[in-house]
């Protein structure tokens, strides 16, 4: 087994590197888990010849051949079902969802069966299956291929929720789910599978090609589950976001000049509480960002968490910049995202004396 690397610069000095955007790292997490461990198997709608809509699969099948990387009907709960079965007898399957619009079928085997197979079985049988799916808008596919559906997933005990912003993160933290013995959703957002976007329409900030995320160590490396990156120091205010909104509240604090602390949650569950309460207790402000509904979105959970560990530490209540409790608005697609007006409002409302 190849030696695990550690983050940040160890590993980029340690490790050869190479630019990847973010579907690229993904597919090399799933070549890299599929070499090391014969257990891994792929699939899903269209996962196997054609190597996946978004091609995050692409060549698996010609290197590992048909058993363990093929396409399924359209079947969302018969897709995950599988994936419960397989991982009861020993595989560690990573089925894709094409669209998380579509894992809705599949709902009720993930919360009934996935989630509670360790504790219903007294440990006997575990399911370590990575569900991937592409979420998220920034595409232009309407109401059917662009909801944020994480907090469905948050509250369900048993599964864990991971959300990478990077092409470095997508990589280490789907092969660190791959191995976990625990039933793990792996949503990607899409809008940023081709490098990051700003604040404002669907202009790059800055391409892959020249930005420090994509530089991508060769080889086996895992990122912790659980464990929050600080994405960049700061003393002003506090910003909890992850996805897409990391490059998106970053793109507005830079142009604001607001010295922010931003921290990229980049597992929800389970959640690294410590990193968030440290950095409250110092800044005393708040700002959390996500493209998801407001009503039962994640943030609330975050702001009563926050409420709960730092509450004598806040100078202002805190601030929530999400989407809107509306249906997924296809032609108003730019104007549902949290953006550079909602954000820089919230963030004048923190910062004004």
């Amino acid at each position: 087994m190849s030696e695990q690397l550690e983050e940040g610069p160890v590993t980029l000095a340690e490790a050869p590197v190479r630019r990847l955007n973010m579907i690229e790292a993904i597919n090399e997490a799933l070549d890299i888990m599929m070499e090391r461990d014969d257990t891994v198997v792929a699939f899903g709608e269209d996962v196997g010849y054609f190597g996946g809509v978004f091609r995050a699969t692409a060549g698996l099948q010609k290197k590992y051949g048909k058993a363990r990387v093929f396409d399924t009907p359209i079947n969302e709960c018969a897709i995950i079902g599988a994936a419960v079965g397989m991982a009861a007898y020993g595989l560690r399957p990573v089925p894709e969802i094409q669209f998380a619009d579509y894992i809705y079928p599949g709902y009720d085997q993930l919360v009934s069966e996935a989630a509670r197979l360790r504790y219903r079985s007294a440990g006997e049988f575990t399911a370590p299956i990575t569900v991937r799916s592409p979420f998220g808008g920034g595409i232009f596919g309407g109401q059917t291929h662009s909801q944020s559906p994480e907090a469905l997933f948050t509250h369900v005990a048993g599964l864990k929720v991971v959300i990478p912003s990077t092409p470095h993160d997508a990589k280490g933290l789907l092969i660190a789910a791959i191995e976990d013995n625990d039933p793990v959703i792996f949503f990607e957002p899409k809008r940023i599978y081709n490098g990051p976007f700003g604040g404002y329409y669907d202009k790059p900030v800055e391409p892959w090609a020249r930005h420090p995320a994509s530089q991508v160590p060769e080889g086996y490396y895992s990122i912790p589950l659980g464990k929050a990156k600080v994405v960049q120091g700061g003393e002003a205010l506090t910003v909890l976001a992850y996805g897409t909104m990391i490059h998106v509240a970053s793109a507005v604090c830079a142009e604001k000049g607001v010295d922010a602390e931003i921290i990229d949650l980049r597992t929800l569950v389970p959640l690294d509480v410590e990193t968030v309460q440290k950095s409250v207790e110092k800044t005393g402000k708040c700002l959390i960002v996500h493209e998801a509904t407001r009503t039962g979105g994640y943030g609330a959970e975050l702001s009563a968490l926050v409420q709960e560990h730092c509450f004598y530490h806040l100078e202002k209540p805190i601030e929530r910049v999400t989407g809107f409790d509306t249906p997924y608005p296809h032609s108003l697609e730019w104007a549902y995202f949290p953006g550079p007006v909602r954000i820089g409002e919230a963030i004048d409302r923190l910062l004004k004396d």
